[in-house]
């Protein structure tokens, strides 16, 4: 089945969007969650993304195992992921071979038989940033939403709110 890929900068209602685009499917809809709550602040904002969700979700975490949780969720139940930015972190922090985890995760989605809505931050539009790790996140952020676009059925860039079909 194809999948959508809802690209934007911080908060610019890109969650919000996707969350909309999977609710327009029958309950109930899984939401896949790659965020670690490593302190106070990244809790509350899970909780703030938990609290405006409907009832209908189920919430499985997969801050690594992202593939494996797509591979694993119900079929023809409605998937959302939110984000592959955190989950790109966590993969490159576990000194994982980026690239496998790239390719395993883009044939998840390929193989997905429900319908799929992933996340993901666009941050190429910033300055270079200063430090080696940095630039690699960039780059390997940018590589993974490019090999994403050219699968999905459909891309979205959210700007200040609003969703402007890319695909």
């Amino acid at each position: 089945m194809s999948f959508t890929l809802v690209l934007g900068g911080a908060r610019s209602g890109k969650s919000r969007h996707a969350e909309q685009l999977i609710e327009a499917h029958p309950k109930p809809w899984t939401y896949i969650a790659t965020a670690q709550a490593f302190d106070d602040e990244m809790r509350e904002r899970i909780s703030q993304h938990r609290a405006r969700r409907p009832q209908g979700w189920m919430t499985v975490d997969a801050p690594i195992a992202l593939p494996d949780a797509i591979r694993s969720a119900d079929t023809g139940q409605a998937i959302l992921v939110d984000c592959l930015t955190l989950w790109l972190t966590n993969v490159m922090l576990s000194d994982a071979d980026v690239a496998a985890a790239r390719e395993d995760l883009l044939a998840a989605c390929r193989a997905v038989a429900s319908p799929l809505v992933l996340v993901s931050s666009e941050v190429g539009f910033g300055i270079v940033p200063e430090n080696p790790l940095a630039r690699r996140f960039r780059d390997e952020l940018g590589t993974l939403n490019q090999a994403l676009a050219r699968e999905a059925a459909h891309v979205v860039l959210t700007v200040a709110g609003l969703p402007l079909k890319v695909k």
